[in-house]
């Protein structure tokens, strides 16, 4: 079968578009960025839109005409609309990535926080990193590289999680049966996956002591000597980063279990040094460290 049609009073965004005079690629920003939308799919995969969703439209653009910004606009129509389509009837996940998204779009850093707030209250925070911030942040950088968000948007946004998740590290370094100690390579300053890395080996009951970004590789060799860890993870998202650096590498490899993490690590250079490649994401990485001592 071709898939079904739409049923009676379900619109294609085509349709929906026409009807209520706006483009549809504003209408997938209006729903990614703001949850304005609640599409179902077809059998075949079309996105399906109701009459409740071309209402919120309506209001959406009633809003704007009166001069608000985009996201006070979403959040009145929202409220307006919470009879139509009830808090309880949309995950809390969903509904707070979306809110969490909005906000941090429209550089609405008290926004921001209060969407991680009602995030965190009700779910774990692996499970807010995971499917929440970091799908967020991957997206940001796709938008950035396309002109489609400003450095300033990467910044802020950067800045308010980078925030909120070094507050979740609080204690980290306090016990644990293993010791983890975690490092961005020398020019390396994106550091929140190995952040989220860090907190989700922390949950495994493992000790984090965290040195941040751009972190001298000889550094790096001192406080391992003072500390001796049990695993240390070095992350670059550039090769450049790590392979100027080889002969450090190795002999750090040699004096402890070294792992390289990030897109900046491949195979060829982690034997190299005698590590271990972490080449999957974060929370999958800390189980690959954990199961490994």
């Amino acid at each position: 079968m071709f898939g079904m049609a739409p049923e009676q009073g379900q619109l294609r965004i085509g349709e929906l578009s026409r009807r209520t005079g706006v483009s549809t690629q504003l209408l997938r920003a209006w729903e990614r960025r703001y949850g304005l939308l609640h599409p179902t799919r077809s059998d075949g995969g079309y996105r399906l839109y109701s009459p409740r969703d071309e209402q919120r439209v309506a209001a959406m653009r009633a809003h704007l005409e009166r001069g608000l910004s985009a996201s006070e606009a979403a959040r009145l129509t929202l409220d307006q609309a919470a009879d139509d389509v009830p808090p309880s009837n949309t995950p809390v996940l969903e509904r707070g990535t979306q809110e969490l998204r909005a906000a941090l779009d429209e550089l609405d850093e008290a926004g921001a926080h209060a969407a991680l707030d009602r995030l965190l209250a009700e779910l774990s925070v692996e499970t807010v990193l995971r499917e929440a911030v970091l799908p967020y942040l991957r997206e940001l950088g796709d938008r950035w590289q396309r002109g489609e968000a400003s450095i300033g948007q990467e910044h802020f946004a950067t800045g308010v999680l980078r925030g909120r998740l070094l507050g979740l590290a609080r204690g980290w370094g306090r016990a644990g049966r293993a010791h983890a100690l975690l490092a961005c390579a020398p020019g390396e300053h994106h550091e929140l996956a190995l952040i989220a890395f860090g907190l989700a080996l922390r949950d495994r009951n493992w000790r984090i002591s965290y040195l941040g970004p751009d972190t001298p590789l000889e550094t790096v060799t001192e406080v391992a000597q003072t500390l001796v860890p049990d695993a240390v993870v070095i992350a670059a998202t550039t090769a450049s980063r790590l392979e100027r650096k080889q002969p450090v590498l190795a002999a750090l490899g040699r004096a402890f279990p070294l792992w390289l993490a990030g897109p900046g690590a491949d195979a060829q250079l982690a034997a190299a040094v005698d590590a271990t490649l972490l080449n999957v994401e974060p929370f999958a990485a800390a189980q690959r460290v954990a199961a490994a001592l």
